[in-house]
């Protein structure tokens, strides 16, 4: 079990996992994730989620670590999502007489998942209400499509510790060492990106609420400068760009687009811009593609013709960023075609569908190869990006 300080009566019986290559089946971890759960230590002990089924044999050793002879009254879920709910019915044989706390939504797809009796044991909560558990009380905050519909959030008014469900989560284990934001970033974009809007909602809940610590179902526990955290999640969810800078993506078969992508990266920095990332969408991690999109206020797309339209990856990375949400950026358009370049009007085509995006009108086509006229409009594209 990671050691995890959080307050001598609210506890980490969380776990780590290593072993999985694929999060949701499709966003690389190198550095594995943790599933969190917490027990809240009072006259009634509240356990706060399950974890993945693949985990519930340490976990549960995990709880039995930290009760001793006790059993939880209550288990309080506050995502159905199997990699955070998958050890429920583990937990209901493990500890027979304790409650299940959730929304009515919680109950709908808890049925759906397992097939034991819950009627006797839940206990249905809604925006608002509490849970006393003695000297620490659970105010339960509701936080629809923070990614689905059920999630919610419980506030501990005592020691005031908000359990934030996927909210401020990020990837990687607990042990992994390396900056916060950027796996994060990743996480959010790629997994909550959609419901901006939704989180928008739920910050305006939290506004003004007194927050000593914020306890996610993955990543670390954050104690430490709250501001910079939720202000990122404002920013984020409200869709405005993170950093004044440009990502170059590019989608080449035989390398020549490659090519120009490259150069016209180096273009940039030349003229100024400090921050410009390029990112192979044939080759490079999808996830972080779509983190740089949204992280950035400008964006380069170079592709070439296929089958007259769209390379495959760039048009999967488009469409990605279209179920995201992706508004409010500058984008321009490289294109190249032997004999019948498409590629840019299909890709301004779907960018025309997205909201408030400012398509540079000038869209630079290759012939197949770099030559000197390709490098004289790639210069004058760079400059007008570098002053969009």
């Amino acid at each position: 079990m990671s050691k995890v300080d959080i307050t001598d009566n609210i506890l980490y019986v969380g776990v780590n996992d290593r072993d999985i290559d694929l999060f949701e089946g499709q966003y690389v971890v190198p550095e594995g994730v943790s599933y969190n759960s917490y027990l809240i230590m009072d006259e009634k002990i509240a356990l706060m989620d399950t974890v993945d089924a693949r985990k519930s044999e340490e976990w549960l050793a995990n709880i039995k670590v930290v009760l001793g002879t006790r059993q939880p009254d209550y288990l309080v879920v506050s995502h159905m999502e199997p990699d955070h709910a998958g050890s429920i019915a583990a937990a209901v044989e493990e500890f027979p007489d304790m409650k299940i706390v959730g929304n009515a939504k919680t109950f709908t797809f808890m049925g759906q998942f397992f097939g034991f009796e819950v009627d006797a044991k839940k206990v249905v909560v809604a925006e608002g209400d509490e849970l006393t558990l003695g000297k620490h009380c659970l105010k339960f905050i509701m936080a629809p499509m923070v990614h689905w519909p059920e999630v919610m959030m419980s506030y501990e008014t005592y020691e005031k510790i908000l359990f934030s469900a996927d909210g401020f989560g990020k990837f990687g284990a607990l042990d992994a060492e390396e900056d916060w934001a950027c796996e994060a970033r990743r996480y959010y974009f790629n997994i909550v990106g959609k419901y901006g809007a939704q989180v928008q909602a739920v910050l305006k809940k939290l506004a003004g609420v007194d927050v000593s610590a914020i306890c996610p179902l993955h990543g670390p526990v954050l104690k430490e400068n709250l501001s910079y955290y939720i202000g990122l999640y404002n920013t984020w969810s409200s869709y405005t760009p993170e950093d004044e800078g440009v990502l170059v993506a590019y989608a080449s078969i035989y390398g020549n687009t490659a090519g120009a992508a490259k150069k016209i990266a180096e273009m940039l920095k030349e003229k100024g811009v400090s921050k410009v990332a390029i990112t192979d969408l044939a080759r490079d991690d999808m996830a972080e593609a779509i983190e740089d999109a949204f992280r950035y206020d400008r964006m380069i797309l170079a592709c070439s013709t296929y089958d007259g339209g769209i390379f495959p990856c760039m048009e999967d990375f488009l469409m990605h960023l279209k179920a995201k949400n992706y508004q409010k950026r500058t984008v321009a358009l490289i294109e190249n075609g032997t004999w019948a370049p498409m590629a840019g009007k299909k890709m301004r085509e779907i960018l025309e569908g997205m909201k408030e995006i400012k398509i540079l009108e000038n869209t630079v086509t290759i012939r197949s190869s770099v030559k000197e006229d390709t490098i004289a409009a790639l210069a004058a594209l760079a400059d007008e990006m570098a002053n969009a």
